[in-house]
């Protein structure tokens, strides 16, 4: 189930999500995008959206105006939608109208092989990126450990190369995978320090010492933010 969390009055960049993107809302593109993949939901705290979902046959959820992060949202979705407990659980930001199937397609089908062993389950992917573009406090960076579990996710440029010997940046997609198990354990943790400071919910996960499997991918998308994002993304994109 791919579950789209959808939080109308986002502080950067209000109402974005009905943003037009080449004739539709932005939020109905990200879902277009990805509908051959799975059942699609949108998690929405707005009866606008429901309404614009409602006019393209998309499915909708109404949650909470209270969440602290999307996938709280999704949770409360997921839980609506009586999944089950072993089904995955795909989080796609509703900014990513530009997300290519292939890449929510690989973290799925990650989450399906490690559901088979693991009682917990959470993944996510990111994208090699230039050190000049690890600078912006928008695209998230993330560290990994041999494993490609994530040790550290952070808007600041990590590592910290102080000898210049050449680090490689990996920029994090705003992608998660889960079980429905899992998503719900992840909910039941009281939000962290981190999280909060860095205003990054994936941090809540790391502080209780849960892990998170990253996987490289190739992807031209990234969330659009800001409306320089967006400017930015229908030049490129058009």
């Amino acid at each position: 189930m791919i579950i789209i969390p959808a939080r109308l009055a986002s502080t950067r960049f209000p109402n974005k999500i009905l943003t037009d993107i080449f004739g539709l809302p932005m939020v109905i593109r990200t879902a277009k995008a990805v509908e051959e993949i799975d059942d699609i939901a949108i998690a929405t705290d707005s009866k606008e959206v429901m309404e614009v979902a409602e006019k393209y046959n998309i499915k909708a959820i109404l949650t909470s105006i209270n969440h602290q992060s999307g996938t709280d949202r999704i949770n409360e979705a997921a839980q609506k939608l009586f999944l089950k407990e072993n089904e995955v659980v795909i989080n796609v930001q509703a900014d990513e109208p530009f997300i290519e199937k292939d890449v929510v397609l690989t973290l799925k089908n990650k989450v399906e092989s490690l559901r088979e062993k693991n009682k917990w389950v959470m993944a996510s992917c990111y994208k090699k990126i230039t050190k000049d573009e690890a600078l912006d406090p928008n695209l998230v960076k993330v560290v990994t450990d041999k494993d490609q579990n994530a040790l550290y996710f952070s808007r600041s440029r990590i590592p910290h190369d102080r000898e210049n010997i050449g680090a490689q940046y990996l920029g994090h997609l705003g992608l998660y995978g889960f079980t429905f198990c899992s998503l719900r354990s992840f909910c039941a943790f009281a939000p962290s320090l981190l999280e909060q400071i860095e205003k990054l919910e994936q941090l809540r996960a790391l502080h209780y010492g849960k892990t998170i499997n990253m996987i490289e991918v190739e992807s031209q998308s990234f969330g659009i933010d800001t409306k320089e994002d967006l400017e930015k993304a229908l030049k490129i994109f058009a």
